[in-house]
């Protein structure tokens, strides 16, 4: 009968589906990040005992790693040069999608495909096939009269073609920027037309106005995903060459799981957290100057 009473109220049948959300938040979330904030602040080997050395984690990583400022420049690198890319290629991509085409249904689906596969270790490895130094971008070059790239084989050239695979999926950002574009009042590019404005002057003027807030999203989500990318440069070039796609997931990585300092990977994963939060604030503090919503003085 109390059971029975228990599950009668409409307010205990809702936390009991909640239940296993809030089971998973605090085990696999809340617990995790707690103690790796606790871990970083101690000299925590894995298979030891964590022992407490204060601030000595933090104090040798600025002052004695040089493997942390280069995998710092070289994750904001990659921040800089992938996010505005992708979010470019696919606002493009999501205004000719928008257009009243043929198979338009079908082309939404095949850009978006790429994203559904995300930094998986799969497609990391064909992209490590097609930029190999005999790999089929160089191959196809060589038939076209084009010198080969060692794509791999510079810093700078491997740096860009981890970026290559991240914009490559755009397909999230598309969808987002697709769904804005069909909230933009028909009325405002009538009105436009009936001015003259030019295709391109509709576009500055009215188009990415209206999608600032999509814009925004998307930089601040794109932004924190690419400060934690790892799988890409994992895979297709282990950091190299010169640590030239040394990103800042590989480091922590390696502190963790090659050498077990669990303790000094807690501290990293830390900073990168304070570098991410600052960023984002950042953002959130200048949007204020050039993200429109339509409510707004209402």
């Amino acid at each position: 009968m109390k059971i029975k009473s228990i599950f009668s109220n409409r307010q205990n049948i809702g936390l009991l589906y909640v239940l296993p959300w809030i089971a998973g938040f605090l085990i696999l979330q809340l617990y995790p990040f707690l103690a790796s904030f606790f871990y970083s602040f101690t000299n925590y080997n894995l298979g030891g005992r964590p022992d407490y050395v204060g601030l000595k984690n933090y104090v040798d990583i600025f002052t004695n790693d040089s493997e942390f400022w280069n995998s710092l420049k070289v994750t904001i690198l990659f921040v800089v040069i992938s996010v505005p890319c992708k979010l470019i290629f696919a606002l493009l991509i999501a205004v000719l999608l928008n257009q009243k085409l043929k198979w338009v249904g079908l082309f939404r689906t095949i850009y978006y495909i790429p994203s559904i596969f995300g930094s998986s270790v799969a497609i990391s490895i064909v992209w490590r096939m097609l930029f190999l130094s005999d790999g089929i971008i160089n191959g196809f070059f060589e038939k076209i009269g084009i010198p080969s790239i060692p794509w791999l084989g510079k810093p700078g050239t491997a740096l860009l073609s981890i970026c290559l695979l991240s914009i490559w999926q755009f397909g999230s950002s598309m969808v987002i920027f697709l769904a804005g574009l069909k909230q933009i009042p028909s009325e405002l590019y009538d009105a436009a037309k009936v001015d003259g404005a030019g295709a391109i002057k509709v576009f500055l003027l009215i188009t990415v106005p209206m999608l600032t807030p999509m814009v925004f999203f998307n930089i601040v989500m794109q932004m924190i995903n690419a400060f934690q990318e790892f799988t890409s440069a994992f895979v297709i070039t282990n950091g190299g060459p010169l640590q030239g796609t040394y990103l800042y997931g590989m480091k922590l990585y390696n502190e963790a799981f090659r050498y077990f300092k669990i303790g000094y990977a807690s501290a990293l994963s830390w900073i990168l957290f304070i570098v991410i939060m600052f960023f984002t604030v950042l953002l959130f503090k200048s949007s204020q100057k050039w993200v429109f919503y339509e409510d707004e003085g209402n």
